[in-house]
This record gives structure tokens, C-alpha cells and sequence, in this order.
């Protein structure tokens, strides 16, 4: 190869790298403020000369109030937007199949961990940067998060169209029953209070008793497949608050009245700033295990929740063994489950 060659090699890795920061710094702000910029802006856009956009949207909004419970509105060509192949390669996220998902059947995956901001779950299952519905054909997965996100004026509409949906009963019932077969409802099961205590090499997961995931599978008869992704507590650092301490009170404040909990994280610096808003670049691979066969029981009594709940933790502690080693973890690592 020439100095020439090599030099547009180098160039062209530069340029690359460049666009992989950009590509995850775009997320990280839309994750962090897009929701409160959409809000301000259709509401700025009433006293400008422009206000009957926003009187049209409004009208709309509230004529589609109820779509987010109903499925939701994907679009094949957001999910397929080269920025998040871009995404993908900054970390890098890769995507393990250990067993089929038939298109004929629905299921609940139960995601670990939480993480600060789930990269890996959006990734794999709000985009097709991994290239889900080639590696589970029929299957179409949709990410469940805070319901109050969908309330949010176009930010919704951004939402809906990776195929994200709420985190509320009335909206996961309807996927599971009114949608027909091929659905995989993805929840982050250890949610707030997982977020809060994630820090770099450390696999804890809240599960103990979380239970709800578990019975809403037994009524509709929908199997549950464990999911975890290796690497998704490295690319922050957090400051972890104590139990008793003013954070942790103020942490648990928010989570209470406003629905989720803020996090004071560190990622990698960009330009001067030492502190930066940016992930590190960490590998994270997420590996889908197999399914656990769920028998509809409606009204299920506790009993069979806890039968279901038992096999899932079991499960999902097989998939962290089995595949630790190949995901960069030694043989000593184990997964706490509390």
C-alpha cells in the first residue's frame, strides 16, 4: 500500500470515528432533552405568527391520544437510518441468537441490565442496526419505557416511530392480545432502582421481586425469553449515592412523583470538557436467550407467577454463565441477583 493509500485509510478511520461521536452524542442530548426542547418549541410556536401549526398539532394530539396503548405507529425507514449503524460501531453492540423466536408465538424478554441510558436495548431493538428482524424474522419487538414520554408533543411521534411503547398495563395488554402473533414486549425490568447502583464491573441485577413482567406473560400465555447485555454498565461512571444520603432521597423524590429517577453520570470528555456527556467507547454485546414456554393462566394465582418467576431467574442466570467468558468476563465473575 502507498503513503497515499495509507494516508486515506487514516483519513477515512478519522472521519469515521468522527461521525461514530456524533451519531451517539445526537442520542444521548435526544435522550436527555428532546422531549423537554419538542414541548417548549410547540408551545413557543402559539405566540409567533406560525401559531396555527401548533393549534393543528394540538387538535391532532388529542385526536391520537390513545395510539401509544394501541401499538403504536413504526416506520421500517426511522428504524433503518444509517446514523444508527454509526451508533452501533462506536461502542461497538453486537447482537447473540441462542435459540429461534417463532413468528407464531408472542413473548416478554426481560432486559439486564438497566445501565444509565439502555444503549444496547435501543440499539438492538429500536433500530435495525443489528439487524433484529433478519436474525428473528416475523418478530417484531417493541421497547417499553416511561409512559409519560408518549405525553410529550412530537417527541412521541419520534418515540413511537423506532417502535418504542409505554411501560403501562392497558398498552402491553394490547400488543400481547389485540396484535396479533410475532410480538416481543421488551422490558427493562430493573428500572429505576437498578439504574441508581449500576457502576463499571458490576453485574448486579433487581430482580428478586419483580414479578410483574412474569404474571403479565402467564395471562396472555406469552413466552418469556431472558435477555442480557454484557458491557451496558461500562460506558458511564456514576456517582452512587448512599442509601439515607440527600442524593439518594432526591434521586427517590423524583422517581416517586415524577416518574424516573435523574442520575449524575460521567462519560468521555469531548473537546475541553473533561466531563463529558459522551460514552465511553465500551463493546456491548447482548445476547437473547432461549424462551421459557409460558401456559396462559388468566387471573394466575400466586403460586404460578412464582413457578414462572423461578425458571426465569434460573434462566437468566444460565445465560450470564454461559456466556461471560465470551463476552469478556473471567470464570470468577458472578451475577448477583437481589
Amino acid at each position: 500500500m502507498s503513503s497515499l493509500e495509507k494516508q486515506k485509510v487514516c483519513e477515512k478511520s478519522k472521519s469515521k470515528e468522527f461521525i461514530e461521536k456524533i451519531s451517539v452524542l445526537q442520542w444521548v442530548l435526544t435522550f436527555l432533552a428532546m422531549g423537554i426542547f419538542c414541548t417548549l418549541f410547540v408551545v413557543y410556536l402559539m405566540f409567533t405568527s406560525l401559531w396555527i401549526l401548533s393549534v393543528i398539532y394540538f387538535t391532532w394530539l388529542i385526536m391520537d391520544w390513545d395510539t401509544p396503548e394501541k401499538g403504536g405507529r413504526r416506520f421500517s425507514w426511522v428504524r433503518r437510518w444509517s446514523v444508527w449503524r454509526h451508533f452501533r460501531d462506536y461502542y461497538p453492540i453486537k447482537l447473540i441468537k441462542t435459540a429461534e423466536l417463532s413468528p407464531h408465538k408472542n413473548y416478554v424478554l426481560g432486559y439486564h441490565p438497566h445501565g444509565i441510558m439502555c444503549a444496547g436495548a435501543f440499539s438492538n431493538f429500536s433500530t435495525e442496526a443489528t439487524n433484529f428482524s433478519v436474525t428473528f424474522p416475523g418478530i417484531r419487538p417493541y421497547l417499553a419505557t416511561l409512559a409519560g414520554m408518549f405525553k410529550l408533543p412530537l417527541y412521541r411521534e419520534y418515540l413511537m416511530s423506532a417502535g418504542m411503547c409505554p411501560v403501562s398495563k392497558p398498552s402491553l395488554e394490547y400488543i400481547l392480545s389485540q396484535n396479533g402473533t410475532g410480538n416481543a414486549v421488551v422490558i427493562v425490568t430493573g428500572g429505576a432502582a437498578e439504574s441508581l447502583n449500576c457502576t463499571s464491573g458490576l453485574n448486579q441485577l433487581v430482580l428478586k421481586n419483580r414479578k410483574g413482567f412474569v404474571k403479565l406473560a402467564v395471562e396472555y400465555g406469552a413466552d418469556l425469553v431472558p435477555v442480557y447485555s454484557f458491557g451496558e454498565n461500562e460506558i458511564f461512571q456514576q456517582v452512587i449515592f448512599e442509601p439515607g444520603s440527600w442524593g439518594r432521597s432526591l434521586q427517590t423524590a423524583f422517581y416517586k412523583y415524577i416518574g424516573f429517577a435523574p442520575c449524575i453520570f460521567k462519560g468521555k470528555g469531548v473537546l475541553l470538557s473533561q466531563w463529558g456527556l459522551l460514552p465511553f467507547p465500551r463493546q456491548i454485546i447482548t445476547v437473547v436467550g432461549k424462551p421459557i414456554s409460558v401456559q396462559e393462566v388468566k387471573n394466575a394465582p400466586k403460586e404460578v407467577v412464582d413457578h414462572y418467576h423461578k425458571l426465569y431467574m434460573d434462566a437468566v442466570l444460565e445465560l450470564f454463565n454461559d456466556y461471560k467468558q465470551e463476552c469478556g468476563l473471567t470464570e470468577q465473575h458472578e451475577l448477583k441477583i437481589i
